[in-house]
C-alpha cells in the first residue's frame, strides 16, 4: 500500500473532500464575512461598566460557526482547548496580590470568549478550499483599498465620518492635524474608529491571500497591493506586511512534500533579505518624518504601541517572573508603568499621560509576557502550540512569528483580534499545506457504469 508523502497525513485527514464533514458553503462564509466585519470595526457592546463584549459580530458569528462545527471538533482538540484556558486559570490564581483576583477572572472570560471564536473561525476556515478564502480576504482587502481611494478622492468622507460618530461611542480617531504632519494629507478611516484598524485589517487580510492562494505570480501581486495601500492609507504598519513574507518564507514557501527543503530555504531566505531591505528602504523614504518623529523620541504613538510596551515587559520579567500581573492587570501596575514611561529619554514631558490604564499599553505580544510573567508565559506559549499541532497546523512557529509581527500595531491580548490573527494564520498554514486536487487529464480512458457493468471508453479531446 502505498504511503502518503510525509508531512500530507494531516492535511488530508482535515481535507474535506477526504471526509465525511460537509465542507464550508455559503452560510459559513457568510459568518467568516461576519467576523472579519466584527474584527475590522472592532464594534464592542458595553454590557455593563466592567463586562465589554468586544468586537460583537465576531462574537455572533463565532458562536455560531461553532455550533456549526460542534462535530468536527475532536477529542483530542477539546482537551487542548479545555486544558490551555485551566491553565490560564492556574495562572491568575498565581499572580501577585489577590485583591485583583475579581478583575483577572473578568480578564479570563473575555480570554476564553475570543479564543473560543477563534477556534471556531479556525474550524470553518479549514474546511473552505483554498480558492474560496483566497477570493474571500482578497475580496475584504480589495474593499478596503477601493473604499480608502473613494474616501480620499471620491468625496466619501462626510459620509464615513457621520457613520463612525454613530457607531462609535468612544475611541474615534479624530487628529487630523496629526496627519497632515506625518502625511501631508488626512488619512482615511473608512467606517472603521481609527486608521490603524484600517491599516491593521488590509495587511492581515492581504497577507492571508498571498499564504492561500495558489497563483504563480501572487507574490508579485503581493508587492503590488502593499505600494496601493500606502498610497492609498499611508501608515508604517503596512510595512508590516514586508515583514510577514519572511515567516510565510522560511516556514512553508520553503517546504516541498510537508518537509522543510534545503535549497527551497537558502532561495527564500535570500529573498526574505530582499524583502527586509525593502522595509528599511521605504521606512526611510516613504515616512521621513514620522521615522525621525519616533527615533527622536516625540511620537506617543510610536511609544505606547512598541517602545514602552517593551520597556514595560522586561521589567516585569524581571520584578514578577514568576506570574507576572496577572491577566489584564494594568491598575496592579499601572504606577510602575507611568513611573517607567516619565523616567525614559524617549518619553517626552510635554505628553499627556494616557487614561485609563489599558491605553498605556497597546501591544499584545509584550502584554503576554507582562500579564503572565517569564514562567507562566512560557507555559502558556507551549500548551498554546501544543494544542495547534493537535489540531492539524504543520507549523506553529509560523503562527507565532506572524502573531508576534502583528501584534506590534494591535493591543488587547484578551480580545478577539489578537486570537483570530493566530487561528487564522494556523489555519492559512492548513490550506497552503492541503494537496492540490487530482485532475483527470483530457484523452484518458474513462469508466462508465452501465447497469453495473463497467466498460472502458477513450474519451476525445473536447468532447462533452
Amino acid at each position: 500500500m502505498a504511503r502518503s508523502p510525509p508531512g500530507l497525513l494531516e492535511a488530508e485527514r482535515i481535507d474535506p473532500a477526504q471526509t465525511g464533514v460537509r465542507g464550508a458553503d455559503g452560510f459559513d462564509m457568510a459568518l467568516i464575512c461576519l467576523f472579519l466585519l466584527g474584527l475590522y470595526s472592532n464594534y464592542t457592546i458595553q454590557i455593563s461598566t466592567n463586562v465589554p463584549f468586544p468586537s460583537a459580530p465576531s462574537g455572533v458569528a463565532g458562536l455560531i460557526l461553532l455550533w456549526r462545527r460542534r462535530n468536527q471538533i475532536s477529542p483530542a482538540s477539546l482537551a487542548g482547548l479545555v486544558g490551555v484556558l485551566l491553565l490560564f486559570l492556574i495562572s491568575i490564581l498565581c499572580a501577585t496580590n489577590i485583591n485583583y483576583l475579581s478583575r483577572r477572572t473578568n480578564g479570563l472570560i473575555q480570554l476564553s470568549y475570543s479564543i473560543v471564536i477563534g477556534y471556531a473561525l479556525f474550524l470553518t476556515v479549514m474546511q473552505a478550499s483554498r480558492q474560496q478564502i483566497a477570493g474571500l480576504f482578497l475580496g475584504f482587502a480589495s474593499v478596503i483599498l477601493i473604499g480608502c481611494l473613494l474616501e480620499n478622492y471620491a468625496g466619501l468622507r462626510p459620509i464615513s465620518d457621520a457613520v463612525r460618530k454613530v457607531i462609535y461611542a468612544r475611541g474615534v480617531y479624530e487628529n487630523d492635524l496629526r496627519d497632515m504632519l506625518y502625511y501631508q494629507r488626512v488619512r482615511p478611516k473608512f467606517f472603521a474608529s481609527e486608521p490603524a484598524s484600517v491599516t491593521f485589517c488590509y495587511s492581515l487580510f492581504t497577507f492571508v491571500w498571498l499564504v492561500v492562494s495558489r497563483w504563480r505570480w501572487k507574490l508579485v501581486l503581493y508587492v503590488i497591493l502593499v505600494g496601493l495601500g500606502m498610497f492609498a492609507m499611508p501608515g508604517p504598519t503596512l510595512l508590516l506586511m514586508l515583514l510577514l513574507t519572511l515567516p510565510y518564507m522560511l516556514f512553508l514557501a520553503s517546504r516541498k512534500a510537508g518537509r522543510l527543503d534545503a535549497a527551497r530555504l537558502l532561495l527564500v531566505a535570500l529573498a526574505a533579505v530582499v524583502f527586509l531591505g525593502a522595509f528599511v528602504v521605504l521606512a526611510k523614504s516613504l515616512f521621513p518624518i514620522r521615522l525621525e518623529e519616533v527615533t527622536s523620541g516625540n511620537d506617543p504613538s510610536f511609544f505606547y504601541r512598541v517602545r514602552g510596551p517593551a520597556l514595560v515587559g522586561v521589567d516585569i520579567l524581571s520584578s514578577y517572573p514568576l506570574a507576572g500581573a496577572g491577566l489584564t492587570g494594568e491598575p496592579f501596575i499601572e504606577s510602575r508603568v507611568v513611573d517607567l514611561y516619565v523616567r525614559s529619554p524617549a518619553y517626552s514631558a510635554t505628553w499627556q499621560v494616557v487614561k485609563p490604564a489599558t491605553e498605556l499599553l497597546i501591544n499584545y505580544f509584550w502584554l503576554h509576557w507582562i500579564y503572565l510573567g517569564l514562567v507562566w508565559g512560557a507555559i502558556l506559549a507551549a500548551a498554546v502550540t501544543i494544542w495547534l499541532l493537535a489540531i492539524g497546523v504543520p507549523s506553529p512557529a509560523f503562527c507565532w512569528m506572524v502573531w508576534a509581527i502583528l501584534g506590534q500595531a494591535s493591543g488587547a491580548y484578551v480580545g478577539p483580534t489578537c486570537w483570530a490573527v493566530l487561528f487564522l494564520a494556523g489555519a492559512a498554514a492548513v490550506l497552503h499545506e492541503r494537496p492540490e486536487p487530482q485532475r483527470e487529464p483530457r484523452g484518458v480512458v474513462e469508466i462508465s457504469v452501465l447497469r453495473g457493468v463497467a466498460s472502458p471508453r477513450l474519451s476525445r479531446p473536447g468532447a462533452m
